[in-house]
Protein backbone atom coordinates (compact mmCIF):
# COMPACT_ATOMS: atom_id res chain seq x y z
CA UNK A 1 0.00 0.00 0.00
CA UNK A 2 1.25 3.29 -0.36
CA UNK A 3 1.39 5.84 2.55
CA UNK A 4 -0.60 8.12 1.26
CA UNK A 5 -3.66 5.32 0.86
CA UNK A 6 -2.66 4.19 4.94
CA UNK A 7 -2.46 7.46 6.67
CA UNK A 8 -6.14 7.60 4.89
CA UNK A 9 -7.38 4.84 6.29
CA UNK A 10 -5.86 5.21 9.68
CA UNK A 11 -7.80 8.58 9.67
CA UNK A 12 -11.05 6.99 8.39
CA UNK A 13 -10.48 4.30 11.37
CA UNK A 14 -9.81 7.05 13.85
CA UNK A 15 -13.23 9.08 12.34
CA UNK A 16 -15.14 5.71 12.50
CA UNK A 17 -14.35 4.27 16.46
CA UNK A 18 -14.99 7.99 17.50
CA UNK A 19 -18.43 7.82 15.83
CA UNK A 20 -19.42 4.54 17.42
CA UNK A 21 -18.01 5.22 20.63
CA UNK A 22 -20.38 8.60 20.67
CA UNK A 23 -23.28 5.87 19.32
CA UNK A 24 -22.27 3.95 22.50
CA UNK A 25 -22.38 6.88 24.75
CA UNK A 26 -25.55 7.89 23.27
CA UNK A 27 -27.14 4.70 23.44
CA UNK A 28 -26.01 4.21 27.36
CA UNK A 29 -27.39 7.59 28.50
CA UNK A 30 -30.86 6.65 26.50
CA UNK A 31 -30.76 3.15 27.82
CA UNK A 32 -30.17 4.70 31.60
CA UNK A 33 -32.70 7.69 31.29
CA UNK A 34 -35.40 5.11 30.01
CA UNK A 35 -34.76 2.41 33.15
CA UNK A 36 -35.56 5.19 35.44
CA UNK A 37 -39.28 5.70 34.87
CA UNK A 38 -42.09 4.52 33.58
CA UNK A 39 -43.44 5.86 30.00
CA UNK A 40 -46.48 7.66 31.65
CA UNK A 41 -44.87 9.22 34.19
CA UNK A 42 -42.33 10.53 31.76
CA UNK A 43 -45.84 12.05 29.89
CA UNK A 44 -47.20 13.32 32.73
CA UNK A 45 -43.73 14.60 33.95
CA UNK A 46 -43.99 16.68 30.60
CA UNK A 47 -47.72 17.62 30.71
CA UNK A 48 -46.94 18.51 34.25
CA UNK A 49 -44.14 21.15 33.18
CA UNK A 50 -46.04 22.37 30.41
CA UNK A 51 -49.02 23.53 32.62
CA UNK A 52 -46.88 24.94 35.18
CA UNK A 53 -45.02 26.93 32.34
CA UNK A 54 -48.42 28.06 31.14
CA UNK A 55 -49.80 28.65 34.67
CA UNK A 56 -46.41 30.83 35.20
CA UNK A 57 -46.94 33.13 31.59
CA UNK A 58 -50.65 33.23 32.85
CA UNK A 59 -49.57 34.98 36.28
CA UNK A 60 -47.09 37.49 34.39
CA UNK A 61 -49.87 38.44 31.97
CA UNK A 62 -52.27 39.22 34.51
CA UNK A 63 -49.76 41.17 36.33
CA UNK A 64 -49.17 42.80 33.71
CA UNK A 65 -52.76 43.56 32.56
CA UNK A 66 -54.32 44.00 35.99
CA UNK A 67 -57.07 46.64 34.40
CA UNK A 68 -58.24 43.82 31.51
CA UNK A 69 -58.47 41.58 34.07
CA UNK A 70 -60.24 43.34 36.22
CA UNK A 71 -62.77 44.55 33.45
CA UNK A 72 -63.24 40.78 32.65
CA UNK A 73 -64.10 39.47 36.06
CA UNK A 74 -66.43 42.30 36.42
CA UNK A 75 -67.82 41.68 33.33
CA UNK A 76 -68.11 38.01 34.06
CA UNK A 77 -70.04 38.86 37.39
CA UNK A 78 -72.48 40.63 36.01
CA UNK A 79 -73.53 38.48 33.60
CA UNK A 80 -74.21 35.71 35.67
CA UNK A 81 -76.16 38.49 37.81
CA UNK A 82 -77.98 39.89 34.83
CA UNK A 83 -81.50 38.60 36.28
CA UNK A 84 -81.58 40.09 39.53
CA UNK A 85 -79.82 43.41 38.38
CA UNK A 86 -82.79 43.34 35.48
CA UNK A 87 -85.10 42.81 38.18
CA UNK A 88 -83.63 45.92 40.00
CA UNK A 89 -84.22 47.89 36.92
CA UNK A 90 -88.10 46.66 36.02
CA UNK A 91 -87.14 43.91 33.30
CA UNK A 92 -88.23 40.71 33.75
CA UNK A 93 -85.99 37.63 33.14
CA UNK A 94 -87.53 37.18 29.38
CA UNK A 95 -86.27 40.58 28.74
CA UNK A 96 -82.72 39.86 29.70
CA UNK A 97 -82.47 37.08 27.50
CA UNK A 98 -80.65 37.26 24.11
CA UNK A 99 -81.30 33.87 22.20
CA UNK A 100 -85.01 34.20 22.00
CA UNK A 101 -86.37 34.92 18.26
CA UNK A 102 -87.46 38.42 19.25
CA UNK A 103 -84.31 39.48 19.28
CA UNK A 104 -83.67 38.69 15.65
CA UNK A 105 -83.94 41.53 13.16
CA UNK A 106 -86.84 41.14 10.53
CA UNK A 107 -86.01 42.24 6.79
CA UNK A 108 -89.02 44.75 7.83
CA UNK A 109 -87.30 46.11 10.86
CA UNK A 110 -84.01 46.18 8.37
CA UNK A 111 -85.85 48.58 6.16
CA UNK A 112 -87.41 50.99 8.43
CA UNK A 113 -83.75 52.13 8.90
CA UNK A 114 -82.76 52.62 5.33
Amino acid sequence: MSVDLEMQLREDRALRNAARALVDADMAHLRTSLSGRSISSRIFGRFSEGAADVFEEAVEVAEDHKGVLATLIAAIVIWFARHPLGRMVGMSDEETELDGEDDRWSDEDIQGYR
